[in-house]
């Protein structure tokens, strides 16, 4: 969804929020039935390149069913990334597969204003390319603070994330201590 606002000298601006995904981030979110509740709250345009649709929509896969419908129903945009030199320049320098590659290089060339990845090498290009990231465990984190899941819910969450995702100790511990009222 796109917002319209006036400034201060009654100019009216026109912004878009975009946030465009990896297939790490949104089979994570998928499987911890997060990724329809961030769709419902979310006023912003959820996009993702065509090599992440083909990366998660394969026949057997615990997800697709979901995401295939969310396409469909216009909550996910399939996006197409330009200039294949770049994106394979990406590829080589920071180590990343062709969908994480895609997803920033269609960050750069749509401007969004971040990418949801729990790539570690995705996460370190994102950072020195100063396109802002979000995790699958930051979503749960923003969904708790707002509470859209209890506190209960929210550490059973982590937990399913703790199984299916690959975190270090410390983002697990910090994050818990998030949830549970800690900082």
């Amino acid at each position: 969804m796109c917002l319209f606002f006036i400034d201060n000298v009654m100019r009216m601006y026109y912004i878009c929020i975009m946030i465009i995904f990896d297939a790490s981030t949104l089979i994570l979110l998928a499987r911890t039935d997060l990724l329809e509740l961030f769709l419902s709250t979310f006023q912003g345009k959820v996009s993702i390149p065509k090599k992440v649709k083909s990366e998660v929509c394969v026949q057997g896969r615990e997800e697709r069913p979901l995401v295939e419908s969310l396409i469909k129903q216009g909550k996910i945009e399939i996006l197409t990334a330009k200039n294949p030199r770049q994106k394979r320049k990406l590829m080589g320098d920071f180590n990343i597969d062709e969908g994480e590659a895609e997803v920033l290089l269609l960050a750069l060339q749509t401007g969004a204003e971040a990418i949801a990845t729990d790539d570690r090498n995705a996460i370190r290009a994102s950072k020195l390319l100063k396109i802002d990231f979000v995790t699958a465990i930051g979503f749960l984190i923003r969904a708790h603070e707002k509470q859209l899941v209890d506190r209960d819910e929210a550490l059973t969450k982590l937990e399913r994330l703790q199984t299916i995702g690959r975190y270090s100790n410390a983002i697990l511990k910090d994050a818990k201590n998030r949830i549970e009222g800690g900082e």
